[in-house]
């Protein structure tokens, strides 16, 4: 079988080009790849697949550019669609196995990187702190005007290095989905709504649990053997608690702690007063029933 042939631009390459020959090199890794950096109108036009070059998209055809006129798309929120979003469209789904674990890398990851490729996003902070981001990654990975390899050369470690990250957040999305129902179902068994307990620290649990009205807190066993108390977020975006515990424990550890909360075997409570910890189950959700009432 003849290898599947990958057209990118030639010259410095970019994150979303890296990112986009990565998802490709997933979605074919039962096929001998060919990837060629190359403007030339007869390779494109030869090539089996081609991004972010030649001026097309058809996904059908295989083309994801979007530097033609009007672009290639945008997204409900406005994030125009670059090389390696419209790449993932089309073999997210396909490499994470659902949709909902490609929308949580599109939402973490991909759009991101097509938004700063279409110059709609800024990297820097509202205090001025420059954010270094994977975008930074790959662009590091460029080769110096010092150095002695070609940028052909270094394209390919970045694309290798790419395909790292994305199998490492393919399994974090997977894990993630999966998360979601564990936790959906944790809420609508849990007889106290308000303090439902979770087995473990779930990802995304204070995405999960913001979204109903009733929690205010969280309760699970931690690796140390111990049992967490945490408050519920306002909104996932936020980090402020519905219902912070009492101001007065904020800080405190073991006899303090016990003293001032009535609970035996309380270890400790954050000065931010968003999470509070106990030796056992039972203390931990006395942390939180009377973090309540107080």
């Amino acid at each position: 079988m003849e290898p599947l042939t990958i057209v990118a631009h030639d010259g410095t390459f970019h994150t979303d080009d890296v990112f986009a020959c990565a998802t490709l090199s997933l979605a074919f890794k039962d096929r001998e790849i060919e990837i060629i950096r190359s403007r030339d109108e007869d390779v494109i036009n030869e090539a089996d697949i081609v991004v972010d070059v030649g001026g097309v998209y058809d996904p059908i055809a295989g083309r994801f550019d979007h530097h033609q006129k009007g672009g290639a798309g945008v997204r409900d929120n406005t994030i125009p669609f670059a090389s390696f979003g419209l790449v993932w469209k089309e073999y997210g789904a396909q490499l994470c196995g659902s949709e909902e674990s490609a929308k949580f890398i599109d939402e973490q990851l991909v759009q991101g990187i097509d938004g700063a490729d279409n110059g709609v996003l800024n990297k820097v902070a509202d205090n001025g702190v420059y954010c270094y981001s994977v975008i930074d990654i790959i662009s590091a990975m460029r080769t110096t005007w010092e150095e002695h390899s070609t940028m052909d050369e270094a394209f390919m470690e970045a694309v290798n290095l790419a395909t790292t990250i994305l199998e490492r957040m393919m399994a974090h999305a997977s894990s993630y989905t999966h998360a979601q129902a564990i936790l959906e179902t944790a809420y609508s068994v849990a007889s106290d709504k308000q303090v439902v307990e979770i087995g473990k620290e779930y990802p995304g649990w204070y995405e999960v649990m913001s979204n109903h009205p009733e929690p205010l807190f969280v309760i699970y066993q931690r690796e140390d053997g111990n049992w967490s108390a945490k408050a519920v977020r306002i909104t996932p975006a936020e980090f402020a608690a519905r219902h912070p515990f009492p101001e007065n424990w904020a800080g405190l550890r073991d006899e303090e702690l016990q003293h001032v909360s009535g609970v035996a075997d309380a270890i400790f409570c954050h000065n931010g007063r968003f999470i509070a910890v106990a030796q056992t189950r039972d203390g931990a959700y006395k942390l939180a029933q009377k973090a309540i009432i107080l």
